[in-house]
């Protein structure tokens, strides 16, 4: 029997090569479920699913407390040193259906390095990857997660001058997906206060579509 007060949420993760996404995938499920390493070439080669565990006293519904299970989907990057697009695209493709075809997904989070510029061909990979994906209403179901945030203290900068002087691209698309970002950082707060932050704009993100899911038929 469903228990009416457990939510589950799933997440897929999108990006290019090296842009962290295992990596940001462990802090969310705050576990170390997903490959993660320094390489010059690309680690993840298939889709892979974690589940955290329960978190409690996180968020109430009519006045009870409701338990919060998050699923990842960690995918290859792209472009991939070496899968080509047609066939990273079929297995995250199969990966969603199988996963997520039967509870839909909640959100799927385009992993940016906040150190490197969004611009060019290959930045709009991923993002092609997730419209094709998820369809018409893909913009209701994106956020960005710019990792390696820290770099931004390190230059001097706060996140909104970060935002102001990104990238004509980067600003288009946060525009286009109602300004849904988070920043992920590894100095300074602790993992666990990094990952509850995170995933509270996350939850709120979802709130914004009443925890309809997107499904995959």
């Amino acid at each position: 029997m469903t228990d009416p007060n457990k939510i589950i949420i799933n997440l897929a993760l999108f990006g290019m090569t090296q842009s962290g996404k295992s990596s940001a995938g462990n802090i969310l499920l705050g576990s170390t479920d997903f490959h993660s390493s320094f390489a010059p070439c690309s680690v993840t080669t298939g889709c892979n699913l974690g589940c955290s565990c329960h978190l409690h006293n996180f968020m109430r519904r009519e006045g009870q407390e409701v338990i919060l299970q998050f699923r990842v989907l960690d995918t290859p990057g792209y472009p991939h040193s070496r899968l080509s697009m047609e066939h990273v695209k079929l297995e995250i493709k199969q990966a969603l259906a199988h996963h997520f075809g039967q509870e839909g997904l909640h959100l799927a989070l385009l992993v940016q390095r906040a150190d490197v510029p969004f611009c060019g061909q290959e930045a709009s990979y991923p993002v092609q990857m997730i419209q094709e994906l998820l369809g018409n209403n893909w913009k209701n179901y994106t956020a960005v997660l710019f990792t390696h945030a820290e770099k931004i203290e390190e230059a001097g900068l706060q996140e909104d001058d970060y935002l102001e002087e990104a990238s004509e691209p980067l600003q288009i698309l946060l525009n286009s997906i109602q300004n849904r970002y988070a920043f992920q950082y590894k100095k300074g707060n602790s993992v666990n206060e990094q990952r509850m932050k995170i995933l509270e704009r996350i939850v709120g993100f979802i709130k914004e579509n009443y925890f309809q899911p997107l499904t995959f038929k």
